[in-house]
């Protein structure tokens, strides 16, 4: 991999430490701003709102910049936003900060998946964006309980000053590494938006919203249903939740090699993986061995999906670079939102953390489903397909 695709994941890397670290710094959030938990917790999701509607605007207001300048100002604002957090202690000044960050945030991962792309020949896509996500997974893994010490023993505002560091260090590198990419044909709103037309781009962002939203909505819960029903004491809660960011590591790095060769094959495993684990969970829910290879099996399968999801979008709709990316983008955060919202349904009317389970298991076979019709749309007769054809339907 070229170091300028590593630049662009550890931009990620940086970036998605500031959207998972509040989740361990509520408490000293809400009691120095003056607000409740809840109101504490509506920062990490303002922070989704951000991305969601981020990523197709900011990618639309850059369209004709150079990808390069693009990054370098995402990255600068991003920055900035958490100079402002850090310094602020008006509640409703950190949300709108969380917000524009998150924006942002967005618009760098549209405009870097589509750079790291670029940069790499297509049958090495899958393995770029593999690099790319990778920087969420290890923030996952490493950031998340980073930010959490940092906050916990310098105060939350000493995690966010933190970000900013890394953040500026990112565009740092950006500047000095990346190549300055611009577009063979000056891109049009227009003709990028008439791209993302394709039934098939449509299906797999359906794909993506829903496979999200059973990995997440299980996850979301995992540490509670660790103490409440399988009777782990909290302490060991980190540990546990350590291994589905092995898992996650692996499955992406493993996703991204096989994505290249065989995408509907690696989606095929993956949701059926995600199926198979979630169905475990409900059923083992109690007994804590079993839990926890479910949780390892949990983070490998659910992440090992993930550069084929973003890969194939590129694919798919190559007129379009970066509104597909932006999409794809756009519908990670939709699944990422409603996951827990269902299972949060389930929690509310009482039925225990099982159904929560559950919950991703159906949605994990209505992904199949999804995949079935792919499949269906794609396999074509062979004397229908123009030899040199088949190898590029293959590759998406």
């Amino acid at each position: 991999m070229p170091i300028s695709v590593l630049i662009i994941g550890f931009a990620i890397f940086a970036q998605g430490t500031s959207e998972l670290m509040l989740a361990g710094l509520l408490p000293e959030l809400a009691t120095d701003l003056g607000v409740t938990i809840p109101q504490a917790g509506l920062l990490i999701s303002g922070f989704a709102l951000g991305m969601l509607v981020g990523a197709p605007a900011s990618a639309i207001l850059t369209l004709r910049w150079s990808r390069k300048r693009a990054m370098i100002a995402f990255l600068s604002i991003f920055a900035l936003t958490h100079v402002v957090s850090a310094l602020t202690s008006s509640y409703a000044v950190l949300f709108a900060a969380r917000f524009a960050g998150a924006f942002v945030y967005a618009g760098f991962w549209a405009v870097g998946g589509s750079t790291a792309m670029a940069l790499v020949p297509p049958d090495r896509r899958g393995r770029a964006m593999s690099m790319v996500a990778g920087g969420l997974t290890v923030a996952t893994v490493i950031g998340l309980p980073a930010g959490t010490w940092v906050g916990q023993h310098l105060g939350w505002r000493g995690a966010f000053w933190g970000v900013a560091g890394l953040t500026t260090a990112a565009m740092l590198a950006v500047l000095a590494k990346v190549p300055d990419l611009r577009h063979a044909i000056t891109p049009r709103v227009r003709d990028e938006v008439r791209g993302l037309a394709a039934p098939r781009l449509w299906l797999s962002y359906a794909m993506t919203a829903v496979s999200t939203a059973a990995l997440l909505g299980v996850f979301s819960y995992l540490g509670a249903m660790l103490v409440d029903t399988t009777g782990l004491d909290a302490a060991w809660v980190p540990a546990v939740l350590l291994t589905y960011g092995i898992g996650a590591l692996l499955g992406i790095a493993v996703g991204g090699r096989a994505a290249d060769r065989r995408p509907l094959g690696v989606l095929a495993v993956g949701f059926t993986g995600l199926l198979i684990t979630s169905v475990a969970l409900a059923l083992t829910a109690a007994h804590p061995i079993p839990v926890v290879i479910a949780v390892f099996l949990l983070g490998l399968a659910g992440f090992g999906t993930n550069p084929a999801l973003n890969s194939r979008v590129f694919g798919i709709a190559p007129s379009a670079p970066t509104l597909a990316v932006a999409g794809n983008t756009s519908t990670f955060n939709v699944g990422i939102s409603v996951g827990p919202w269902l299972g949060g349904i389930a929690l509310t009317a009482g039925l225990g953390y099982p159904a929560v389970a559950w919950i991703g298991a159906c949605l994990a076979v209505l992904a199949l489903l999804l995949l079935t019709v792919e499949a269906r749309l794609t396999r074509a007769p062979a004397s229908a397909v123009p030899r040199g054809d088949r190898h590029h339907r293959a590759a998406v």
